[in-house]
């Protein structure tokens, strides 16, 4: 059966302006980082795709490296977009990114201008488009300077492959730099994703004041701290989770009893708002105003109407904000 989006699809989504662009985007972003890749059957990551986009989520997040294995995502995220979603091209985001190690030899990782452009054009190849809407620099490189990382997403940008382009996992410092450089380039940085939750609030030393003073957008990945913010483990570790199978998204050392109280803790307030933990923790990333989206993963569809459900109490009183803190700070 051929795919027809629901016509309400955008009922559901809250829309926010990312940074001082004219660009909207969902307050929910769907990632492909995992369960797109070819371990996974290709029908399971059709129905979250069409789910996601039913719900409103415009936009999908991919790299060069996703998976597993490398390329998957993007290869089977192409075909999915081919078959289900050439229609609605225009009404989609479609990211990718480049910066960790895809091929072998000195040209296939980091930040040089060889592999930032090689890497794209590969990406599109496997993706079948002309052009992404977002292209990141997936990780700062110690070795290559900046003005060669920038000036390669501005040629990018200039070329026509990609209408904006964006920065993860820079250091507040770093990304100002780099901010700057764009600004001087003419291509201003659309948006930056840093990993950001209850349990890791390192873009809150500086990084958010950065992004803010500069006009760009935030989009936070991992915000349920590798799926600790969830009910998952309320009552210990469960023989068939991530912690349990020492997933590289979850340690089981992490989940320490100290962890493991502070979960309770907060899933008791979530209770109170009628949430889910993991839809609190959701809501609590976008309360900063410097975030314009949460970046989600899914392996279950029920998993994207949860976070999408969160839409419907975002907000928090002065007293529950503080009640959370209290347990963040909490034998730190």
């Amino acid at each position: 059966m051929v795919y027809q989006a629901d016509k309400n699809r955008y009922q559901s989504m809250t829309y926010q302006r990312c940074g001082s662009s004219g660009l909207k985007m969902p307050a929910i972003s769907l990632g492909l980082w995992h369960n797109f890749g070819d371990t996974t059957l290709i029908e399971n990551s059709r129905q979250l795709l069409q789910r996601a986009f039913d719900l409103g989520i415009t936009h999908f997040d991919l790299a060069n490296n996703y998976g597993p294995p490398p390329g998957s995502a993007e290869r089977n995220f192409g075909r999915i977009l081919q078959e289900d979603f050439l229609p609605y091209r225009d009404e989609l985001i479609i990211s990718s990114k480049a910066g960790y190690t895809m091929w072998e030899g000195p040209y296939g990782d980091w930040g040089s201008r060889k592999y930032l452009i090689a890497s794209l054009d590969q990406s599109l190849k496997r993706m079948g488009l002309e052009y992404v809407d977002i292209f990141y620099h997936h990780r700062p490189d110690p070795e290559t300077p900046l003005q060669e990382t920038m000036k390669a997403l501005d040629h990018i940008v200039r070329q026509g492959k990609a209408l904006y382009v964006g920065l993860s996992n820079y250091p507040a410092e770093l990304a100002r730099q780099a901010i700057e450089i764009l600004n001087d380039l003419g291509t201003p940085c659309l948006i930056h994703q840093p990993k950001y939750s209850m349990f890791e609030r390192a873009p809150e030393a500086g990084l958010l004041e950065v992004l803010q003073e500069n006009g760009v957008g935030c989009i936070a990945f991992s915000p349920l701290a590798g799926g600790q913010l969830t009910d998952r483990y309320l009552n210990g570790i469960p023989a068939d989770s991530r912690a349990a199978s020492g997933s590289r998204f979850l340690n089981p050392d992490q989940l320490t009893e100290e962890t493991l109280k502070k979960v309770r803790m907060l899933n008791a307030i979530a209770e109170r708002r009628g949430q889910k933990l993991s839809q609190m923790a959701l809501a609590w990333v976008l309360r900063n105003r410097a975030v314009t989206s949460v970046l989600i993963g899914a392996s279950k569809t029920a998993q994207i109407e949860d976070a999408v459900g969160m839409l419907a109490n975002r907000h928090f009183a002065a007293e529950e904000l503080s009640e959370i803190e209290a347990i963040l700070d909490s034998a730190k």
